[in-house]
């Protein structure tokens, strides 16, 4: 009996003691079971919330189909996505429960300044900690314990290094050459005066309503005049996607569709280096935000600097890509090729940004050098995997960003909306855009052939809609308060120029008696009265003819030297390198120049041919005055003579064909040739 005993009292001594000796360790144990639930938790919530994002661009792309299917214009793809982001919001702010409270504010008086990452003592552990924001006193309390919206809120540099790149690639991949080179003039005039023009004016505009918003005891903080610039360029970036998308299912006039997105390119770059830019104005002094002419001209600097260098850095990549896929075999393999030109592409945005360049201009460059060069250089297969590819990525990024911007007006946690400050924001806007539009076409149109109609003025004045490139740039930095009601007010004149001004395109261009079901390799008719043509109908070569006489005078001047340069170098076209390099270059000529190139010169030879034109083959009427052109032949050059001598090289020749011309061969009498009386500005 006393054995049994003896036994249970150890037993029981021994849970005691366990519970004694062994409290800290169950806890534990009960710690890290915690922790492993709240882990599980994060882990499925990440998981909600992007299928919630999967589900959104799903519904988007089935009512897609169903609006084009029934033909349906008042609402573009992106309205549908900011629609459907605006819904999923709501739910989310109003139909999920908050989780239960676990903040606990913390004093740290005696530190001047936050830190990034904060290493918290409990109970003899540590804990890292990393900064989210700053939070004002009066809303301490008011932190969000909603976990499910603390997961869609995004990182904004999300926006800038994942979804921004194949948004703005695919804009320089896809881009026109023909149409886009014979304005280039006006289209840079309109991306960088126009833009910088527009920036200044709603700027200026805004600090005015500003003033009168701490007049009246609107303004709670401050808003400085460097603000109000930061705003101009955030809002001057243009995104006419929806205009752009039903003029080319309308096969609107051609010349305003390129100048709109030629325009729209080139303006998200000069936007984004602008903002840049007044961010690096830092006035020496006491008053850091007062006029400070070195400030200025230092501001300035940047902007050349940061253009210029994100535009080498662009094109280098791109020229690099070309000669690796020239020098290699990669063609041999479709999916080895294709993946080294998407990894190249993106990696342009990513250097540019960890260089200190803005990866917006790089990746859009990098774009238009892979489509001239590169391009041509890829395999059958890799041409349509890698067009096909940048088109679906561009698609989902734009259709997740106008998602999440619906999302965003109800899950953001700092939004600060004033009615005046919106009021004036639309009004600045319209104000900049007319003095953007209206004076440079006006400028524009003194040396233009073909001039810029009024009723085009007005299309592109009521299409400057913002978009994804004014959401990431204004979302980007939401630190003050001056910053987030910016970033409120561009929600929602997002929101409105989308909505409402992409919904009246197509009514806009029925009453503005705008050409729609044009043939985008036909050119409108001459408007030039000083010179008829009577023999032959030969609609090709008068396309060519007009191509190349309207192109922009800066691409001609240095289209010579890419045709018998550059493009035997890094591609396997144009005329061989011994023949247009010196003599004693021949050495280097023969080593950079590819057989493929000597086989496309013989066809080259064999298409020129087409162009000698023999003597009495063209009679051109000029007034009452009858001209007989006279020509001589050659290997590469046709010769007329009119009053003098013009001579046409086989480079002119070239660049009619790659401009746009859809067939090479010409018969040689009855050709149709539109002879200039003055140089084309």
């Amino acid at each position: 009996m006393a054995l049994p005993l003896l036994l249970l009292l150890g037993a029981g001594g021994l849970r005691a003691a366990e519970r004694s000796g062994g409290g800290g360790s169950s806890s534990s144990a009960m710690e890290e079971l915690a922790t492993e639930q709240e882990a599980e938790e994060s882990h499925r919530q990440d998981s909600v919330s992007l299928l919630t994002f999967i589900l959104l661009l799903t519904l988007t792309i089935l009512t897609i189909w169903l609006f084009k299917h029934r033909r349906v214009r008042f609402l573009h793809e992106t309205g549908l996505a900011m629609i459907y982001g605006l819904i999923v919001g709501v739910i989310l702010r109003y139909g999920t429960p908050s989780s239960s409270g676990r903040d606990k504010p913390l004093s740290c008086s005696q530190e001047d300044r936050p830190f990034t990452t904060l290493l918290v003592n409990v109970s003899g552990k540590f804990f890292e900690y990393t900064l989210k924001g700053e939070i004002s006193p009066g809303k301490i309390h008011n932190v969000e314990q909603n976990d499910m919206l603390r997961k869609v809120t995004f990182d904004p540099e999300v926006f800038f290094n994942i979804l921004l790149p194949p948004i703005i690639f695919h804009a320089g991949y896809s881009l026109k050459k023909r149409h886009f080179f014979r304005n280039l003039g006006s289209i840079l005039a309109y991306a960088f005066l126009g833009t910088a023009v527009s920036c200044f004016i709603i700027g200026n505009l805004m600090y005015g309503v500003v003033k009168l918003m701490k007049l009246v005891g609107q303004l709670s903080d401050k808003f400085y005049y460097t603000d109000c610039l930061l705003f101009g360029a955030i809002i001057s970036a243009t995104d006419p996607v929806t205009v752009l998308a039903i003029f080319n299912e309308l096969h609107a006039d051609v010349d305003l569709y390129a100048l709109l997105f030629g325009e729209s390119v080139l303006n998200d770059a000069v936007a984004i280096v602008l903002s840049s830019s007044i961010v690096a104005y830092q006035p020496t002094g006491e008053n850091t935000h007062a006029f400070d002419a070195a400030a200025f001209f230092k501001s300035v600097g940047v902007f050349l600097g940061i253009f210029s260098g994100s535009f080498m850095m662009g094109a280098v990549t791109g020229v690099v890509t070309a000669l690796v896929t020239k020098f290699t075999k990669l063609h041999c393999f479709p999916l080895l090729e294709t993946a080294l030109f998407f990894l190249m592409s993106w990696s342009t945005f990513l250097l540019a940004e960890a260089c200190g360049f803005t990866g917006v201009v790089a990746v859009l460059f990098c774009g238009i050098t892979q489509a001239h060069y590169t391009y041509n250089n890829l395999s059958v297969e890799s041409r349509s995997r890698t067009k096909q590819l940048f088109e679906v990525l561009h698609f989902l990024a734009e259709n997740f960003i106008f998602s999440y911007m619906g999302l965003a007006l109800f899950t953001f946690q700092k939004h600060i909306f004033s009615p005046v400050f919106i009021i004036g924001a639309f009004i600045a806007i319209f104000l900049g855009r007319a003095a953007h539009i209206y004076p440079l076409s006006f400028l524009l149109n003194l040396g233009r052939r073909h001039k810029i109609s009024w009723n085009f003025q007005h299309m592109m004045m009521f299409s400057g809609l913002r978009g994804a490139m004014a959401f990431a740039l204004a979302i980007r930095d939401t630190a003050t308060y001056a910053h987030q009601m910016m970033f409120s007010t561009t929600l929602l004149i997002v929101f409105f120029t989308v909505w409402i001004v992409g919904g009246g395109t197509t009514p806009m261009l029925s009453w503005l008696n705008i050409r729609v079901g044009v043939d985008p390799d036909q050119d409108p008719p001459p408007t030039n009265d000083n010179f008829q043509v009577l023999q032959g109908d030969g609609p090709d070569s008068e396309r060519r003819n007009r191509t190349k006489q309207e192109s922009a005078w800066l691409f001609r001047l240095w289209y010579s030297f890419d045709h018998n340069y550059l493009k035997p170098i890094l591609t396997h076209s144009g005329p061989p390198l011994t023949t247009t390099l010196p003599s004693w270059c021949g050495l280097i000529a023969r080593c950079l120049t590819s057989p493929q190139v000597y086989d496309n010169q013989e066809q080259l030879r064999e298409e020129d041919s087409d162009f000698i034109l023999n003597d009495s083959d063209l009679t051109v009427t000029y007034g009452d005055t009858t001209i007989t052109a006279n020509g001589s032949s050659g290997p590469h050059t046709a010769t007329t003579s009119l009053d003098g001598r013009r001579t046409k090289s086989s480079s002119e020749e070239a660049l009619e064909r790659d401009l746009g011309a859809a067939e090479h061969e010409v018969a040689s009498r009855g050709t149709r040739l539109v002879f200039p009386l003055d140089d084309n500005v």
